[in-house]
C-alpha cells in the first residue's frame, strides 16, 4: 500500500552548520530515497524542517524509524499519515522547496509570523502541500 507521511521537526544545529546538515540531509535522501521508491519535499525555514514523504508503507514506516535517531533534529510532530491512490512528488526522490515568500505570506495568514509547520491543521496542512506540489495554493 502506498502511503504518505507528512512531519515536522525541529533542528538541533547551530547555524553555521544548517546548510551542511541541508546538504548532507538531500544527498542521504535521495540515495535512501531513490533504492525504497520513495519520493518526496523537504522544506526548511525558522528553524524547523518540514518533510512529506510517499512510498509503499513499510519503507516509509522503516524511513520514520531512521528518522527518529537522526540527531540533526527532534521534536518530530507527526502531521498526517494515510493511503494514497498516486502519489504527488513522483518527479522527484526528495524534492527541496527554499524558503520563498508565498509560503511565509501563507503562515502570516493563518497568524504565524514566523514559519510554523507543528501549527498545522488538516485544512491548512493540504493547503500548504498545494505550495509544496505546484507552487500554488489549494482552495479546497
Amino acid at each position: 500500500m502506498i502511503i504518505q507521511l507528512c512531519y515536522t521537526s525541529k533542528k538541533t544545529s547551530n547555524d553555521e552548520s544548517i546548510l551542511k546538515d541541508l546538504r548532507d540531509i538531500l544527498t542521504e535522501a535521495r540515495d535512501f530515497n531513490t533504492r525504497h521508491e520513495i519520493h518526496g519535499v523537504l522544506y526548511y525555514a525558522d528553524d524547523y524542517f518540514f518533510q512529506c514523504l510517499e512510498g509503499e508503507e513499510k519503507h516509509i514506516l522503516m524511513l520514520l524509524e531512521k528518522l527518529k535517531k537522526d540527531p540533526r533534529h527532534n521534536e518530530i510532530v507527526l502531521l498526517k499519515t494515510g493511503a494514497l491512490k498516486e502519489t504527488n512528488f513522483s518527479d522527484w526522490s526528495m524534492k527541496y522547496v527554499g524558503r520563498n515568500s508565498k509560503i511565509q505570506n501563507y503562515f502570516k495568514s493563518l497568524g504565524h509570523y514566523r514559519f510554523a509547520p507543528n501549527q498545522l491543521n488538516e485544512q491548512s496542512l493540504d493547503a500548504f502541500l498545494s505550495f509544496l506540489y505546484d507552487g500554488q495554493p489549494s482552495m479546497a
